[in-house]
């Protein structure tokens, strides 16, 4: 409940930053065509409507996107009893409508979840997964998906996404149109005097820098996010010891998932691109480092702490 209370906040002002870049790019867009400061507030607005279309496009659509993109296959309970009895019964626990399930035809270790709403929501996870873990292991899996459904982050990093491709679609227009404007003023001489190359030359800087900034508040969401799927998971199986050596095992899996690529890394419940980066703490790092989520899951049981050269012996690798 701490996490869930600390999340909130976090993700409130990490969204209001991604929006205040929207915004920014938006008016050295706008002083582009009107060339003064006052007018060019009137396209932060516009800024807002592209976002807000990419956005009704994704609510809808994104989900069937991903899945798609990922190869996942829709089944029945009579292809895969336990499977869809694992998340019929924590999504009773989670008191959530029974998502969709869908199974990924890979033999990497993998899942996760996607949709708009918990109504409107859908799990994946791959053959290797339901292959090489046991029902204790599965069940905090899919418990951490289901959490996220549960959560809503589902919906809250699909929207944080399209904000995060808006702010780069915004910033690739700015970046082109300084160039081309600033070649155009070296044919035609100046528009707008001194003070408005140098506002151009500025807007250029934050175009480049823009989705950079952006990224980085979408990667920061999603590792807090984790944290707490983790916690939820374990408060819907009751067992920390089944998360714990999933994790293991899928962080020392070394099988590499072909479905998966940058656009949808963050969604899974490791990072597919770069799983084995155990110790990856930094900022562009979609997902916290294993470690550090297994000696969360340690602490609750009284366990001690783990470094990099422990998870193999959690996975009982040896």
């Amino acid at each position: 409940h701490q996490q869930i209370r600390q999340n909130k906040v976090r993700s409130l002002l990490l969204m209001g930053a991604v929006v205040v870049i929207l915004a920014v790019l938006s008016w050295f867009v706008g002083f582009y065509f009107v060339s003064t400061p006052v007018e060019a507030f009137l396209f932060v607005p516009l800024g807002g409507m592209v976002a807000l279309v990419l956005s009704v496009g994704a609510f809808y659509g994104g989900d069937a996107m991903v899945l798609g993109v990922s190869r996942a296959r829709e089944v029945s309970e009579t292809e895969e009893p336990q499977l869809v009895n694992v998340v019929r019964e924590l999504s009773l626990a989670a008191n959530i409508p029974e998502p969709r399930v869908h199974v990924i035809e890979d033999r990497a270790l993998n899942a996760f979840a996607t949709g708009r709403d918990p109504e409107h929501a859908s799990v994946a996870v791959t053959r290797g997964l339901l292959e090489r873990l046991d029902r204790e292991e599965l069940q905090g899996v899919v418990g951490h998906e289901l959490a996220h459904v549960a959560n809503y982050d589902i919906r809250f990093s699909l929207l944080v996404g399209v904000l995060v491709g808006s702010i780069a679609l915004i910033a690739d227009i700015l970046a082109r149109m300084t160039i081309w404007g600033s070649l155009g003023r070296r044919r035609g001489g100046s528009r707008g005097g001194g003070g408005a190359a140098l506002i151009m030359a500025i807007g250029l800087v934050v175009a480049v820098l823009a989705p950079l900034f952006a990224r980085l508040v979408q990667m920061a969401v999603n590792r807090q996010r984790e944290y707490l799927a983790d916690a939820t998971s374990v408060e819907l199986t009751r067992n920390p010891y089944g998360l714990e050596r999933a994790l293991a095992k899928l962080g020392t899996d070394p099988q590499k998932l072909e479905g998966a690529n940058k656009a949808t890394q963050h969604l899974y419940f490791v990072n597919p691109v770069k799983k084995l980066d155990h110790s990856a703490r930094g900022l562009f790092s979609t997902h916290p480092a294993i470690v550090d989520r297994i000696n969360r899951l340690r602490k609750l049981t009284g366990q001690p702490e783990i470094d990099e050269s422990g998870i193999a012996g959690v996975a009982g690798l040896r």
